[in-house]
């Protein structure tokens, strides 16, 4: 097969060198070419052909945010990600990239001195987020020029099998689980804002993100949103008709208190390499609802959220993912689907929808929860 060509684009002679070389270890990939600004690199387009595009955010003549714009004009469906610095700059112009159409984003290494520590972070952070990407534009392409033979329209795909028969659509949960990781702020920013005004149980959601970001994100999403958004804070109570973002670094679980719930925070060791980490709340809501629970997975790259999707199972919760179609990666969704767990393979469009008709109608309290 040949390799995925990418075009590095970034100000910093040290950066580009150190992406290029990560890249370039890969077997999969190699650097096509390189650029220091946004203007340099929309002219090496046509003449370099890259499959995808690293993009950094902050640049001279013309910034990330803007080569951005004018590479979306002429190749929509380019995977493009952008590289930002760990700094509340970084991450604002990084989310209105996303907005304007960025596939994902890596954060730069902090720290100097250890080039291959840094050259292992990008590497193993931006690799495996360029394959992804790629391996769902190609996907993406191939569906819309494949037409039968006869020339007879294209059938359906088929859903996943599952291996668990479905459970009634009634409004039976008290609590929803949200997991999402790559595509994720564009999927939320969909999601949440469609929420009503009384949505009567609390909303716990894991989004792959540093620290900074995740602030950021729920700041963005409450001033679009009828239900409040916030980070969430160690021990604070969950109240009904509130979103909670688990801040970046931290893992968020959930204990109860008497007839409360409040959430606990902790830097325990990652899990599938993230923190936050989807499996740990997915196991945390699982012991306190059981089947009162439902959990949501969407866009994301591996699988976490899939083990958290098994303890759900078991326990009786109802399990929404995301479809392939409308995902930016099919990864976490795609486990769980492929593994029979989920009530419904449905659009991003639909999530909305099926998650209010499964939820109770009006607030509860914690002593009425039960498995």
């Amino acid at each position: 097969m040949p390799k995925l060509r990418v075009l590095v684009v970034d100000d910093s002679v040290v950066v580009r060198r150190l992406v290029s070389d990560a890249l370039n270890a890969d077997p999969e990939l190699e650097v096509c070419g390189t650029a220091s600004n946004g203007k340099l690199a929309l002219d090496l387009m046509l003449q370099v052909a890259p499959d995808a595009v690293t993009l950094d955010v902050e640049m001279p003549e013309l910034d990330g945010l803007s080569t951005l714009r004018e590479l979306r004009k002429k190749w929509p469906r380019l995977p493009v990600v952008m590289l930002s610095a760990l700094t509340e700059k970084g991450a604002s112009v990084t989310l209105d990239c996303l907005s304007a159409g960025a596939s994902g984003y890596v954060t730069k290494p902090t720290g100097a001195g250890n080039m291959a520590a840094a050259k292992e972070q990008v590497h193993s952070e931006l690799a495996p987020m360029i394959k992804a990407l790629c391996h769902r534009k190609s996907a993406a392409a191939a569906a819309a020029t494949a037409t039968p033979a006869t020339g007879s329209p294209r059938p359906a795909p088929t859903a996943p099998a599952h291996t668990h028969a479905k459970q009634p659509a009634v409004r039976t949960a008290e609590i929803l689980a949200i997991g999402v990781s790559t595509g994720g702020p564009n999927a939320l920013a969909e999601l949440i804002p469609s929420l009503p005004a009384d949505f009567a149980v609390p909303v716990v959601i894991v989004q792959h993100m540093p620290p900074v970001f995740t602030r950021l994100l729920a700041e963005r999403l409450a001033s679009k949103s009828k239900v409040p958004v916030t980070e969430a804070m160690e021990g604070e109570t969950l109240q009904p008709g509130h979103v909670y973002i688990a801040p970046g670094d931290f893992h968020m679980v959930l204990q109860r208190h008497g007839n409360d719930v409040r959430v606990s925070l902790n830097q325990e060791p990652p899990e599938n390499s993230c923190r936050p980490a989807v499996d740990p709340l997915f196991r945390s809501v699982s012991a306190i609802y059981g089947k009162r629970a439902l959990g949501v997975v969407l866009t994301g790259m591996g699988r976490d959220g899939l083990r958290g999707c098994e303890v759900l199972r078991e326990a009786g919760a109802q399990i929404l993912a995301q479809d392939e179609e409308t995902s930016v990666v099919w990864g976490m969704p795609g486990f769980v689907a492929r593994a029979g767990l989920a009530d419904e393979v449905i659009p991003l469009a639909r999530v909305a929808t099926e998650i209010v008709r499964r939820v109770v109608a009006k607030p509860i309290r914690l002593s009425g929860v039960h498995k």
